[in-house]
C-alpha cells in the first residue's frame, strides 16, 4: 500500500476490518476492567472507616481513569519491530508503581512485535495487553522513529478516525529504502481538524521534537521558549503525564501543580490531563498560590506592582523580619526546686549569633533557641554532679524564665502584619531598603493610608506575593515533586519566587515567549527568570515549529518581533492548509458582527477579540444582531460556538477562526507602546484557520 494514502474499507475481511475488529475487543477488554474494579468489595480488607473511606476513593479514581470516551480513540498508531524488543523494553512497556502489570508480553497483539499504542494501557482477560500507554518505552519510536534512524521499527500505521470510529489508516515501512518518504496526511489532518470547546490532547501528533522534552527526566528542570502554535503547553501537560507514568508513587507523595496565568486558561485546559488518565494533578493560578495568607482587595499601579515584584523585595523583607531579633543584655536565671541556674547574657548573646549564623527560617530559630538556653542550664547541671535527662530539658525549654526571655529576645513575628508595617510606615520602610530602593521607589510603594489592622488593610495581588516571600522567611514552604509554570514570561521576579519555593526539592517545567510578556515587569530572559525561580541548572529549549497557525498570519504577525523581541527566531508554520488571512477596513461595529457571521459559516470555533475597553460595545452589538456568544472560561456549544475576548485575557487561548477589532485600540490600552505591540502579538496569534483583521483607525506602522 502506498504510503501516506488514507485507506479506505473494501471488504469485510481486509486490514481495516482487523483493525476495527481489534478496536471493539480492546474497548471490550477495557470496560471489563472497569467492571472488575466496580465489582471490588471493601468490606473485609478495611480495618476501620477511615482506610475504607480512603480505599473507596482511590477505586472511585480508578474507575474514571478507566473510563471509555465514546468520541475519543482508544489507540491511534500501530508498531511493527523487526525483531523482538526484548524483555527490558516489554518490562517498560508495563504500567509502573502502583497500576496492575500484565503476565504477558507487553503491548504485543501476536508473536512478533506488534503493538498498538493509546492513551492508556488495556489487557484482556489473561492479562496480556491489547493496547499500551504511549508513555512506555516501547512506544517512543512511534513519535522519534524516521527512516534516517527507523529504531527497528519496519512499518509505522497510523489510524484515522471520525468521532470514535476508525475510517481509515496509513503505513510507513521505515526500513524499506525503496519507499519514498512522504508527509502523513492523517497526522496533517488531525492537527489542523476543528476545535470546539476545551483544549485536547496531543498524543497521536507528538512530533520528535517535542517528545524529547516530554521524556527528559523528573530530577532535571527544563524551560521551554515557544512562539505561538508551537504547542508548549501540549508539550508541558503531556510531561506531566509522563512523569505521573514513570515516577507515580514518588509524585503520588510529593505531589503535581500546573500553574495557569488566570482562571480562563486554567478551564481551557483542564480536560487535558483527565483524557490521558491523569485525574489528580492540581491547578492554579499564582494568585491562588499566595491567597492563603491575605485577602486581596486592592490593586496597585504599575510602577508600584515592578518595585513590589523586584527581587530586591526579598532582602528588604528579611532585614525587617529579622530586625525583631535584640541580642540580650540580661542574664536569665532558672529556678528549679532549691537551685538556681543562671545563664549570663553573653552566653546567650553567643547563641542568638550561632542561630543567625545558621540562615535557617526565622520560626525554626526561634524553636531552636528555648532548647538551646535550657541545653546550657543542663551543662551547668553536670558540673555539679546531677544527671539530668532530655525531659528535663523539655521542663526546663518550657520554663516561665526561659519562655520570657525567648519573647523578648527572638518574638513571633506575623508575615502580614510585618508586610502591613513596612508598606505604612515610612520610617520603618527606610531603615530596611537603605542601599536597596532609593527614596522615589520607597515613596512608590508606600501606602497612602496606613491600614488599622491585617482585615482591614486592602492588599494588592503584589502585596500578597510580599507576604508569601515573608512566611517562607518564617516557616518553609512545602515542596512539590514537579511543577508546571505556563505563560511564565509575564511572571516578576517575586512571583518566580513564589513558584520557585513550591519546587525547591523537586523539579519544574517552564513555558512561555518572551515576546508575548505583556506585563510591565514582564521576563527579559530565561536565565534571569530561571535564577529567580532557583532553577538555575534548567536546560532551556526553544520550539519554532509552527502546528497551528496558518503561515500567512504567523508572517504578519512576526513583522512585530523586531519591535518587541529583536533575539527571538520567528515562527515557521508547517501546516499544508494555508488556512486564509485578511485585513478589512470597517465602517462600524456592524461590521465586526458581519465578519463574525462569516467565520461562523465554517466547523469549529470563532473568537472575537478586542482592546477590553470595547468589550461592552462589541457585546451590545452581538445581541441585538441576536448573535450569541461567550466569555472566555465559559463552554461553547454546536449552537454558541462565538467567544468574546478581552485582549488581556486572549493569551494562551486559541480558536479555529478570528476576528480581531481594532489593533490600534489593542496597542493604546496599554500603558506603554512595548507593552501594548506584545499584546496586539498575542491576540494575532490566537487563529489556527483563519484570520479577519478589522479596523476603522489607522492600523500601528509597525504591521505597515
Amino acid at each position: 500500500m502506498p504510503a501516506a494514502e488514507p485507506v479506505e474499507p473494501v471488504a469485510d475481511d481486509d486490514p481495516l476490518s482487523r483493525e476495527r475488529a481489534h478496536l471493539a475487543a480492546s474497548r471490550a477488554a477495557l470496560r471489563a476492567m472497569r467492571e472488575d474494579v466496580e465489582s471490588l468489595d471493601i468490606s473485609d480488607v478495611t480495618a476501620n472507616w477511615v482506610n475504607a473511606a480512603v480505599l473507596e476513593r482511590q477505586i472511585e479514581e480508578r474507575v474514571k481513569a478507566l473510563a471509555d470516551l465514546s468520541d475519543t480513540p482508544l489507540f491511534f498508531g500501530r508498531l511493527d519491530y523487526l525483531h523482538d524488543p526484548g524483555a527490558e523494553q516489554a518490562e517498560g512497556g508495563r504500567e509502573p508503581e502502583g497500576h496492575e502489570a500484565p503476565s504477558g508480553p507487553e503491548g504485543r497483539e501476536e508473536t512478533g512485535g506488534r503493538f498498538y499504542i493509546g492513551r492508556r494501557h488495556v489487557h484482556d482477560a489473561g492479562g496480556d495487553p491489547m493496547v499500551i500507554d504511549w508513555r512506555a518505552p516501547v512506544s517512543q519510536p512511534f513519535y522519534r522513529a524516521s527512516r534516517k534512524d527507523p529504531m527497528d521499527v519496519a512499518l509505522r500505521r497510523r489510524f484515522g478516525y471520525t468521532g470514535g470510529a476508525l475510517t481509515a489508516y496509513e503505513d510507513e515501512h521505515l526500513s524499506d529504502p525503496a519507499e519514498a518518504a512522504t508527509t502523513s496526511k492523517l497526522l496533517q489532518q488531525e492537527i489542523e481538524r476543528p476545535r470546539v470547546g476545551p483544549m485536547r490532547d496531543i498524543v497521536a501528533t507528538i512530533q520528535p521534537e517535542q517528545d524529547e522534552i516530554v521524556r527528559s527526566g523528573l530530577a532535571g528542570s527544563v524551560c521551554v521558549q515557544g512562539g505561538p502554535g508551537t504547542g508548549k503547553t501540549a508539550v508541558g501537560l503531556h510531561r506531566v503525564a509522563y512523569l505521573l507514568y514513570a515516577h507515580r508513587e514518588r509524585l503520588a507523595r510529593t505531589g503535581t501543580l500546573v500553574v495557569g496565568p488566570n482562571r480562563s486558561f486554567l478551564h481551557y485546559i483542564e480536560q487535558v490531563l483527565p483524557a490521558l488518565g491523569e485525574l489528580t494533578v492540581a491547578q492554579a493560578t499564582v494568585d491562588d498560590l499566595v491567597a492563603q495568607h491575605v485577602e486581596v482587595r486592592g490593586t496597585d499601579d504599575a510602577a508600584a506592582a515592578v518595585v513590589k515584584g523586584d527581587a530586591r523585595m526579598a532582602e528588604v523583607l528579611r532585614r525587617a523580619l529579622y530586625s525583631h531579633v535584640t541580642l540580650p543584655t540580661e542574664p536569665v536565671v532558672v529556678v528549679r526546686g532549691s537551685r538556681r541556674w543562671r545563664v549570663p547574657a553573653y552566653e546567650l548573646e553567643d547563641i542568638v549569633r550561632q542561630l543567625l549564623e545558621r540562615g535557617i527560617r526565622y520560626g525554626a530559630a526561634r524553636e531552636a533557641l528555648p532548647q538551646r538556653i535550657a541545653h546550657a542550664v543542663l551543662v551547668q547541671m553536670e558540673r555539679a554532679g546531677e544527671a539530668p535527662d532530655d525531659r528535663v530539658q523539655d521542663a526546663v525549654a518550657r520554663n516561665s524564665a526561659v519562655k520570657a526571655a525567648v519573647k523578648t529576645i527572638w518574638p513571633a513575628v506575623d508575615p502580614a502584619k510585618l508586610v502591613l508595617r513596612l508598606l505604612g510606615d515610612p520610617e520603618f520602610l527606610a531603615e530596611h531598603a537603605r542601599g536597596l530602593l532609593d527614596e522615589q521607589e520607597q515613596k512608590t510603594i508606600l501606602w497612602a493610608g496606613p491600614a488599622r489592622s491585617v482585615r482591614s488593610a486592602k492588599f494588592s495581588p503584589a502585596d500578597a506575593v510580599l507576604v508569601d516571600e515573608a512566611a517562607d522567611l518564617v516557616r518553609r514552604t512545602p515542596s512539590l515533586g514537579h511543577v508546571v509554570l505556563d505563560e511564565a514570561q509575564d511572571l516578576s521576579p517575586m512571583q518566580y519566587r513564589a513558584v520557585g519555593r513550591r519546587c525547591t526539592t523537586g523539579s519544574a517545567t517552564v513555558l512561555g515567549d518572551l515576546a508575548q510578556g505583556t506585563t510591565p515587569w514582564a521576563t527579559r530572559s530565561w536565565e534571569e527568570a530561571l535564577e529567580h525561580l532557583g532553577k538555575r541548572d534548567a536546560v532551556i529549549e526553544e520550539l519554532t515549529a509552527g502546528f497551528r497557525v496558518p503561515t500567512d498570519v504567523i508572517t504578519y504577525a512576526s513583522r512585530l518581533l523586531p519591535h518587541i523581541a529583536p533575539g527571538l527566531t520567528p515562527v515557521a508554520s508547517i501546516r499544508e492548509n494555508p488556512g486564509f488571512f485578511e485585513v478589512r477596513r470597517v465602517g462600524g461595529p456592524g461590521d465586526v458582527v458581519a465578519a463574525c457571521r462569516e467565520l461562523l459559516r465554517h466547523e469549529g470555533s470563532v473568537g472575537l477579540i478586542a482592546a477590553d475597553a470595547r468589550i461592552p460595545e462589541l457585546a451590545q452589538e452581538l445581541a441585538a444582531a441576536s448573535v450569541a456568544s461567550v466569555a472566555p472560561g465559559e463552554e461553547t456549544t454546536r449552537d454558541t460556538r462565538l467567544t468574546l475576548v478581552p485582549a488581556s485575557l486572549a493569551k494562551g487561548l486559541e480558536y479555529d477562526y478570528v476576528v480581531l477589532d481594532e489593533p490600534r485600540a489593542v496597542v493604546d490600552g496599554e500603558p506603554d507602546e512595548r507593552t501594548g505591540l506584545r499584546r496586539l502579538y498575542v491576540a494575532l496569534t490566537r487563529a489556527v484557520s483563519g484570520l479577519i483583521v478589522t479596523h476603522a483607525a489607522p492600523l500601528p506602522e509597525q504591521l505597515a
